[in-house]
């Protein structure tokens, strides 16, 4: 069975989603972070993409992490 490429990249695009979404909390979810990310990588050959780039999770981004947006006088 051969994918259209528009299927594999609406495909990446649902991966790249759900690993930006997923909190690990357990091993469960980090045996599912590894595959969705092998599945990105196998999805990426088979269509002759180059990956992006590593997708960051959206709970990446604490509070410590972002700049303040304006200072206090």
């Amino acid at each position: 069975m051969e994918l259209s490429k528009k299927v594999v990249e609406a495909l990446l695009d649902l991966i790249e989603i759900k690993l930006s979404c997923i909190q690990v909390l357990d091993r469960d979810d980090a045996r599912e972070v590894k595959l969705l990310q092998q599945a990105r990588g196998e999805l990426c050959a088979l269509a002759g993409i180059k990956p992006s780039g590593e997708v960051i999770p959206m709970h990446a981004l604490t509070e410590e992490s972002r700049r303040p947006r304006a200072r206090a006088i």
